[in-house]
């Protein structure tokens, strides 16, 4: 890791010096069927001008990836405090961009400090496509951000290698459901199964589930059978750029009507 990255400060990874480009974040959240209330807001990069976040990753790079990880915290946590977000700030890391726990997450905590943010009200999502092959190294960065107040999560559960491999080595405090197992969930019998079995084994270990890429309201009654109460999807709200989605209040007031 070259030397310059260990010492970056949050004004330095809010502007994105030295990446090249910037980007901004747009929030989607994350709604409590039971209490009607939004649980958290995740954090989705997006270019300066509405650009999607794959367009943003064509530019990430082993040379960049670190100072991309430190600047995407800072700016989720500097947008989140300017809107005054109240429920969980959910942002997204690449355990591959984490070279060092305690040295990473100082510009994170100084940027909690600067803006003002309530640590225990960041959760960090595991976000990667490739194999994790040190399995270690990242049960010690789960480990040590539980240490400092912050939640964890593992993103896009059941797809790839997030999965049951990866929850026996590390037990975060959430996992979400990837969409893929959630779309048409409501007549699909294998779907049903396989996501009966992920919850019941959350369960046991104390985890709480997210399914993300709700759609439908039959996707929404069948989860929610299962005993699911935390939701992300388009069918409560797109992601909002630079800005606090807003749930329409009808679809909330029509939960309390179908507990």
């Amino acid at each position: 890791m070259p030397k310059d990255n260990q010492n970056l400060g949050c004004r330095e990874c809010a502007s994105s010096t030295g990446l090249g480009f910037d980007f901004t974040m747009a929030f989607q959240p994350i709604v409590n069927t039971t209490t009607r209330a939004i649980f958290a807001h995740e954090a989705l990069v997006r270019g300066l001008y509405q650009e999607p976040a794959s367009q943003i990753f064509e530019s990430i790079n082993d040379t960049n990836i670190y100072r991309f990880d430190q600047s995407c915290r800072t700016k989720a946590i500097e947008l989140a405090a300017k809107l005054k977000m109240q429920p969980f700030l959910s942002i997204n890391f690449l355990p591959n961009a984490v070279y060092n726990p305690e040295l990473c997450i100082r510009t994170t905590l100084a940027a909690a400090e600067t803006y003002g943010f309530p640590v225990g009200q960041i959760i960090f999502e595991i976000t990667e496509g490739e194999n994790i092959k040190d399995k270690a190294h990242l049960r010690a960065i789960v480990d040590y951000y539980k240490a400092k107040g912050f939640k964890t999560a593992i993103d896009d559960f059941g797809a790839g290698y997030a999965g049951l491999n990866l929850l026996a080595e590390i037990q975060t405090d959430l996992i979400k459901l990837d969409m893929a197992l959630i779309r048409h969930i409501d007549c699909d019998r294998n779907r049903k199964a396989i996501v009966k079995g992920i919850i019941q084994v959350c369960h046991e270990l104390s985890i709480m589930v997210i399914a993300e890429g709700v759609e439908t309201y039959a996707e929404l009654e069948t989860l929610k059978s299962f005993g699911v109460e935390l939701f992300q999807g388009y069918y409560f709200a797109k992601p909002a750029f630079q800005a606090l989605a807003v749930v329409p209040p009808e679809l909330l007031d029509n939960l309390m009507f179908h507990q």
